[in-house]
């Protein structure tokens, strides 16, 4: 399938959680770099009163989009995944079993680009219905994750006014969140708005409000 990989950037968002009925404001950095054969994405999240949360991949650009190396996620501890190619597994840092490593496998944060790649790639491919499955890990374990396409939506965001094309990710089992994505076509599709919910109802909302280039 055709790739077309946001150019080097930084995302800025404004950030409102929901946990245990509170609600919390803070910002969030995406920086997005490659010389168009390695790439390194970094999260950045904080909140006030709070560690920050850091979500970092690193990893290849190939034709088919991402091939992350290694990912990494730290609060007030730093736990990590290592794709071992030669040998087809996920080795997680915290002593989790291994997990068999599919072709095409992203990490948490990498699967956010990859989903724009693929967008930007062949936007005519992801009309409302289509779906895309991708192979996620995060760092204990791994899934099939699958992408509904719900349609163009405008939304009023902190930037500004976006038109932005909506995926959707449905829990499937207990535990899964609620993966929902918004990306802007007139923006190389980047992720102008993030929000992830948990089964028990606590929420991350990142919402896009500035971009620095290059």
């Amino acid at each position: 399938m055709p790739v077309s990989v946001l150019p080097a950037l930084s995302l800025h968002y404004e950030v409102e959680a929901q946990a245990r009925g509170l609600t919390f404001k803070g910002q969030s950095e995406l920086t997005w770099r490659h010389d168009g054969q390695a790439y390194e994405a970094r999260l950045e999240a904080s909140m006030p009163g709070r560690p920050s949360r850091v979500q970092r991949s690193v990893g290849r650009l190939t034709a088919q989009g991402l091939v992350p190396d290694y990912f990494s996620d730290k609060s007030r501890s730093e736990q990590a995944t290592h794709f071992d190619r030669e040998k087809q597994r996920l080795v997680f840092s915290n002593n989790k079993p291994e997990a068999p490593l599919a072709e095409g496998t992203q990490d948490r944060l990498s699967v956010v680009l990859q989903l724009a790649s693929l967008v930007a790639g062949s936007p005519q491919r992801y009309m409302p219905g289509a779906t895309i499955t991708l192979p996620t890990t995060g760092t204990s374990d791994a899934d099939h994750w699958i992408f509904s396409v719900e349609g163009e939506e405008d939304l009023r965001l902190p930037g500004g006014e976006v038109r932005a094309l909506k995926l959707q990710r449905l829990p499937r089992k207990e535990y899964d969140q609620k993966v929902e994505l918004w990306l802007a076509p007139r923006m190389d599709y980047a992720p102008v708005r993030l929000r992830l919910t948990n089964p028990n109802g606590d929420a991350v909302d990142q919402r896009w409000s500035s971009t620095d280039r290059g």
